[in-house]
């Protein structure tokens, strides 16, 4: 898959930047393809994309692919509510829940299990303007920044999406100046994808509020899955996950995912534990994208870069 994705950023980036970037996308637009698998046993691949680029694994898509592949029926599996799919990141396996109170393909919630997690620099100092900030740099299928909003001085709402933006995209830039980052047993996994902010809930039952910002500036409506997974191998190597395990994550929307912790492993000499992380995905309509002889601005744009 890390092939398949890298041949897709040499010779279909245009793909990529006509249905990501504006007009028929904007900064936020997050996308996932299927492809055939590459391993046995694996029902089908995913390469995820989106405003800055491809990226290795997407738990909100791999929610969203699962959805999408059972309602309409791109995806036939021996087992009806279980998944196997590849992904540059490794295997991730899904299990699908429907309800019969709905149509009998109606996805109403999918938990996939995240590939194992790790914490690789504790407690890192960024510097970001005139001050210092602690940072922990994770693994959760990409490498995230995990910063406490208070101390970052950045509240953690939607009428501050901007300030998040600018500081979470500092913040990643200014590890990746200091910091080799790559992933101990796949080296072509590297650098800072986002920065997460955490900050107290407001959702009931929730256990932390978070909003990641990735590199390229777009901000996630999802509380995320391999961010979540980041998180998730923070608190527990700081002896702070629930002695069950679990955890409950909130997003800016208020929408919130579950997390499990399925299993303790070591990758490349660091701890790390795998999760298996819920929630639910909704079809919200089918697009048919067109490019016009013609167009000067055919493969998008963007006025960021």
């Amino acid at each position: 898959m890390s092939e398949k994705q890298a041949w897709a950023a040499r010779r279909s980036d245009h793909v990529r930047r006509l249905l990501m970037l504006e007009p028929r996308g904007h900064l936020d637009m997050f996308g996932a393809v299927l492809t055939e698998a590459t391993q046995p046993g694996s029902d089908a691949g995913l390469l995820f994309m989106g405003h800055d680029g491809f990226h290795s694994l997407s738990g909100h898509g791999v929610i969203a692919a699962t959805t999408i592949a059972l309602e309409r029926g791109l995806l036939v599996p021996c087992d009806d509510s279980k998944i196997a799919f590849d992904t540059a990141a490794g295997r991730v396996t899904v299990t699908a829940r429907k309800s019969p109170s709905f149509q009998p393909t109606r996805v109403v919630g999918v938990t996939y299990a995240n590939v194992p997690a790790f914490v690789i620099h504790p407690g890192i100092d960024v510097p970001l303007a005139s001050r210092r900030l602690r940072a922990d740099v994770a693994f959760g299928g990409e490498f995230y920044a995990i910063v406490d909003a208070e101390s970052a001085g950045v509240p953690l709402d939607g009428a501050n999406v901007n300030e998040l933006r600018r500081t979470g995209s500092a913040i990643a830039a200014a590890i990746d100046d200091g910091l080799s980052v790559k992933h101990p047993s796949d080296p072509s996994i590297a650098g800072i994808a986002g920065t997460v902010f955490t900050a107290p809930p407001r959702a009931h039952g929730a256990d932390l509020r978070s909003a990641t910002v990735y590199s390229g500036g777009s901000v996630d409506r999802s509380p995320g899955g391999t961010a979540m997974a980041a998180v998730m191998a923070v608190i527990d190597a700081m002896g702070m996950l629930p002695d069950d395990g679990c955890l409950e994550l909130e997003s800016l929307t208020g929408q919130v995912f579950e997390g499990r912790l399925a299993n303790r492993t070591q990758v490349g000499g660091n701890d790390a534990v795998v999760a298996e992380i819920s929630g639910a995905a909704y079809i919200t309509g089918e697009h048919t994208f067109t490019v016009a002889d013609g167009d000067p601005l055919a493969e998008g744009f963007s006025l960021r870069s």
